[in-house]
C-alpha cells in the first residue's frame, strides 16, 4: 500500500473519530413531525445540550435551515442569528422563543405557507469571544430535523357534555380544540350568553397543545331544543365550529292539582271554624235564656207567696 493511500486512509480513520466525538458533545431533541395550519402559526419544540454544560449566550449563533443544505448560504436558512442570511421568503416569519442560554432552540414560525414542510434541522455554533467567526465547536443536527405536515382545514372543537339538562339545574358543557401555536392561542366562544367562564391552555404532547373553554348556565324551559355552538377562531383568520341540541327535561308541575286542594281545603277549614263559633254562641244564648227564665220564675214564686200572707 502506497503512502498516500496510508495517507486517505488515517484522513478517514480520524474523520470518523471527530465526527463520533462531537456527536457526544452536542445532542438535541426536535419533534420529528408536527402539523402546521396554513395561514397561522406552529411553534417547534427544541432542546439542545453540551457536555461542556450551558454555554455563553453571548457566544452562541444559532440557524434553522432545509436538511441537507448548507447553513452559509442565504437561500437555505429560514432562521439565522444574522438575519441578512435568512431566506427571503422567511424573512419576519421566524422567530427563536427559548433562551440559548438555557439550551433551548424552539422555534416559532408565523404566516404558515403551503410549502413551508421543511425537513428543517437546527444548527448551533460556538463563535469567539471578539468579532463573530466560529470556532470549531459548532455541530449541525441533522439527524434531528422537523417536517411540518401543511393543515389546510383547521381543527374542529370537540363539544363534551352530558346527555340531558334538567330544567333549573346547573349545566356544564366543555368545549376543546387541538393546535400546535401556543403563542397565539385560538379563542372559543359560544352562542350563550353567560358569567361563569373558564379558559384552560395545556400541553398534550410533543408541540400538540389544547385550548379548553367550560361553560356552565342553568337551562330553562324555553332552552329545549335550542342549538349550542362552539366556535373556534385560529391565528390568521380560519375557524371552525361544533354544535349540538340542547334536550331539557322539565321539572313537573301539579299546580293544577295543588292549588284547588289547598284552596278547597282552606275553605272546608274556615267553614268548620265558622260553625263551631256559631254553635258555641247558640249554646250561650239558650244558656243566658235558661237563666233568665229561672230568674222570673223565682221572683214569680216570691211575688205568689207574699200575696197569700
Amino acid at each position: 500500500m502506497d503512502k498516500e493511500a496510508k495517507f486517505m486512509i488515517t484522513c478517514l480513520i480520524f474523520a470518523v473519530i471527530c465526527n463520533s466525538v462531537s456527536s457526544d458533545e452536542w445532542k438535541a431533541t426536535v419533534v420529528k413531525s408536527i402539523d402546521a395550519l396554513v395561514g397561522s402559526c406552529v411553534v417547534v419544540p427544541c432542546s439542545f445540550s453540551h457536555t461542556g454544560g450551558n454555554l455563553p449566550k453571548s457566544r452562541l449563533r444559532t440557524m434553522w435551515h432545509y436538511k441537507g443544505k448548507t447553513p452559509d448560504t442565504k437561500g437555505n436558512n429560514i432562521f439565522h442569528s444574522d438575519a441578512t442570511l435568512i431566506k427571503d421568503n422567511f424573512k419576519g416569519r421566524t422567530k427563536m422563543l427559548g433562551e440559548l442560554g438555557q439550551n433551548n432552540c424552539t422555534l416559532e414560525i408565523t404566516q404558515i405557507r403551503n410549502h413551508d414542510n421543511g425537513p428543517f434541522c437546527f444548527r448551533v455554533e460556538l463563535v469567539k469571544e471578539e468579532g463573530n467567526e466560529p470556532t470549531k465547536d459548532m455541530f449541525s443536527f441533522d439527524k434531528d430535523c422537523v417536517e411540518l405536515n401543511m393543515i389546510t382545514d383547521p381543527a374542529e372543537p370537540t363539544l363534551t357534555q352530558p346527555m340531558a339538562a334538567t330544567q333549573g339545574e346547573p349545566y356544564t358543557v366543555i368545549c376543546s380544540v387541538m393546535h400546535t401555536c401556543p403563542t397565539h392561542v385560538p379563542t372559543l366562544t359560544w352562542n350563550w350568553k353567560t358569567e361563569r367562564l373558564i379558559v384552560y391552555h395545556r400541553l398534550i404532547h410533543s408541540g400538540n397543545w389544547e385550548t379548553q373553554s367550560i361553560l356552565t348556565f342553568i337551562p330553562e324551559e324555553k332552552d329545549d331544543n335550542r342549538e349550542l355552538t362552539c366556535t373556534a377562531g385560529f391565528n390568521g383568520g380560519q375557524t371552525s365550529s361544533s354544535k349540538f341540541t340542547l334536550n331539557v327535561k322539565r321539572i313537573e308541575s301539579y299546580n293544577h292539582i295543588i292549588i284547588p286542594a289547598v284552596v278547597g281545603i282552606g275553605t272546608a277549614l274556615l267553614f268548620g271554624i265558622f260553625c263551631i263559633f256559631m254553635a258555641k254562641k247558640y249554646k250561650n244564648r239558650i244558656a243566658e235564656l235558661q237563666n233568665q227564665e229561672g230568674t222570673m220564675w223565682n221572683r214569680l214564686s216570691r211575688l205568689s207567696r207574699r200575696g197569700r200572707r
